[in-house]
């Protein structure tokens, strides 16, 4: 928005010629950290209040930690907070014509109410278990869906008109047609290295990434400060990829897909920065607020939809592995006690409890040792991520 007005105000004369400056990338995604980060700052104290006069304070599980017990009544549905911050700055500091962030926008609102929804019943309906798991993972699927079909053409092509032109002919192809290596898989740390998925193939890995990204960071919202500061990591280093991918000099010298339009999600993933950075204020041991499923599926799903259209999916999950891990430890013990109950009638656990992070609870780490050491792991893993760059 305020790139356009700039560059309607440089039109009047050479007095406005240092607007020029909002036609760097890197300015405007350093002003989309800085806004999102004080209005989180100053609308936090805000929102809480308001959380707790309406009593939406967080369920805890019956059969969760006894040491969370504490934490029930908490506020939570903050995750608000952090998707307003997002929202305000990314649209105030983008080029409100690129396509890539505005698909990224509509995902993550989209999680987001699929989120609130959940949150709102756990709150009010006073149940714990929130939205039967069908009904959150039917919501979930069909945004994923679509995101999936706009983005197998909308990174194949520059514009949406060539978009709907590219939809048209693999409709009238009889749904066969030839997608350009970009749109294939890329392997990390070789060069030029990518498997073509088809359209089909597309659609399902896309689909694959954003909901499972989207429920692997609401598995790891468990801990004071758990989950938002390794998006905040990985976002940020998303970033550096769509700075890359969408420079045609950079792209070309590091061997990356030239993508044009997608450099302008480092103005998105400065936003999620910042903003995550300002709930963390709120959010660090013992929290003040809880992010909720509005804020945690809504995060997940929109680092998946970024890594997408960067062509990093692989990457995600190295500098994610934290979230990979969230989620598997709940895939494996739940496989693991259905199967051992069906063949032993007992059924048996592979972790002392899960996911992960309650099984290190359970060990005797305390979850301050816990969060900050599930940081740690995701700062290495990242600059594991980032070294692809590089290393190719």
């Amino acid at each position: 928005m305020l790139m356009s007005l700039a560059n309607w105000l440089q039109t009047l004369g050479p007095d406005f010629s240092f607007l020029r400056v909002f036609q760097y990338l890197t300015f405007r995604a350093v002003m989309a950290a800085m806004t999102s980060l004080l209005i989180g700052l100053i609308a936090g104290p805000f929102v809480i209040r308001r959380l707790t006069e309406l009593k939406i304070g967080q369920p805890v599980r019956g059969y969760g930690m006894q040491s969370h017990l504490s934490k029930s009544g908490t506020p939570t549905m903050g995750g608000v907070l952090v998707l307003l911050s997002i929202a305000i700055a990314t649209l105030l500091w983008f080029d409100l014509s690129n396509r890539f962030v505005w698909i990224v926008l509509v995902v993550t609102l989209g999680f987001g109410m699929i989120g609130w929804a959940d949150d709102w019943r756990k709150v009010v309906h006073k149940d714990p278990e929130g939205m039967p798991s069908r009904e959150k993972y039917f919501w979930q699927s069909v945004i994923g869906l679509i995101a999936a079909l706009y983005l197998v053409f909308s990174i194949s092509e520059s514009n949406n008109i060539r978009v709907v032109e590219l939809f048209f002919e693999w409709v009238r192809s009889g749904f066969d047609v030839d997608l350009p290596p970009k749109a294939g898989l890329l392997v990390p740390f070789f060069k030029e290295v990518s498997y073509p998925l088809g359209v089909f193939g597309f659609v399902i890995l896309t689909y694959v990434v954003i909901v499972g990204s989207s429920n692997a960071v609401n598995l790891t919202d468990g801990l004071d400060g758990l989950a938002i500061m390794p998006v905040v990591m990985v976002g940020s280093a998303l970033g550096v990829f769509a700075y890359v991918t969408g420079s045609a000099v950079y792209s070309k010298y590091l061997f990356f897909p030239y993508i044009p339009g997608s450099g302008e999600l480092l103005i998105f993933c400065s936003a999620m920065a910042g903003a995550g950075l300002a709930f963390l204020w709120f959010n660090t041991h013992p929290a003040q607020v809880f992010m909720g499923d509005v804020g945690a599926l809504a995060l997940g799903g929109a680092l998946g939809t970024i890594a997408v259209i960067v062509r990093q999916e692989i990457v995600l999950a190295i500098m994610g592995g934290i979230f990979v891990a969230e989620a598997l430890s709940v895939m494996l013990q739940v496989t693991w006690f259905k199967y051992t109950k069906r063949r032993y009638g007992e059924g048996r656990r592979i972790l002392k409890m899960a996911p992960l992070h309650h099984h290190f609870e359970k060990s005797g780490w305390k979850e301050t040792q816990v969060v900050v050491r599930f940081w740690i792991v995701t700062m290495l893993l990242c600059l594991v991520g980032l070294s692809t760059l590089k290393l190719r």
